[in-house]
């Protein structure tokens, strides 16, 4: 019977970390930027002596979904969307990592910031002057007036980059990362829009949907290691018994 409970283990493994990953979409649905997440898994066939008819399930890490999600007005200045695809690069220590969120602050040291992680400009972070008014041009340039008013002056641009999506992959801060080391390039086509920003692309109904899906999956799983256990008990009352 440990041939079953083994197979049945390793999907309701599968099933429960599903959950929590649909779980945390439908938690990051009204999360500017956020990209759902989706489980993947694959099937893992054990070797050894004998024909090969235990087939397990093998989790892999994670993918996520890149379509875009509806742009939603605000109107304030520091708030900017990206029209179709890319990402704006952030620091995050020594690392670049990438996000679509776009809701930037200003820190008392005049660094723009995207919840928390400041904002990557051509050569470094960007560090604004004093102003009294700012805007931000649609391939990323930022234009600052002075405090005293007059001609607008030049601020910086913000990093944009457009890579493959199978070179990016999803951090823990719920960054996106470059798989392989090293920044990525600027990318002079992408368009930005001032004054927008771009929500989830979670679709809430289907989100949960499938969480209940998986929890049935899940309790079919749990059934199953309780009928293998049952018989590996009736079968030592036999041997008992003999």
């Amino acid at each position: 019977m440990d041939k079953l409970l083994y197979t049945a283990m390793s999907g309701a493994q599968h099933a429960l970390m599903a959950q929590g990953i649909r779980a945390n979409n439908l938690a990051n649905a009204n999360t500017q930027g956020f990209r759902a997440d989706y489980e993947h898994a694959s099937a893992y066939t054990l070797s050894g002596d004998g024909f090969h008819t235990r087939v397990l399930a093998q989790s892999q890490q994670a993918g996520s979904d890149f379509s875009a999600a509806p742009l939603q007005e605000t109107g304030r200045e520091l708030d900017i969307a990206i029209q179709g695809e890319g990402f704006i690069a952030l620091q995050n220590g020594e690392q670049e990592g990438y996000t679509r969120a776009g809701n930037m602050l200003v820190s008392p040291e005049g660094e723009l910031t995207i919840n928390g992680h400041l904002v990557m400009g051509e050569g470094g972070p960007l560090q604004l002057p004093e102003f009294s008014a700012l805007s931000i041009g649609s391939d990323g340039t930022v234009s600052l007036t002075p405090p005293g008013g007059g001609a607008q002056v030049e601020g910086g641009r913000i990093k944009l980059v457009r890579p493959d999506v199978g070179e990016l992959q999803k951090g823990r801060d719920g960054l996106f990362y470059a798989v392989e080391p090293g920044a990525l390039a600027m990318d002079e086509e992408i368009q930005l829009k001032q004054g927008y920003l771009e929500g989830a692309n979670v679709n809430v109904v289907e989100e949960m949907v499938q969480n209940m899906t998986l929890s049935r999956q899940f309790e079919l799983q749990v059934r199953a290691m309780k009928t293998a256990d049952d018989q590996a008990r009736a079968g030592a009352r036999l041997i008992r018994g003999s």
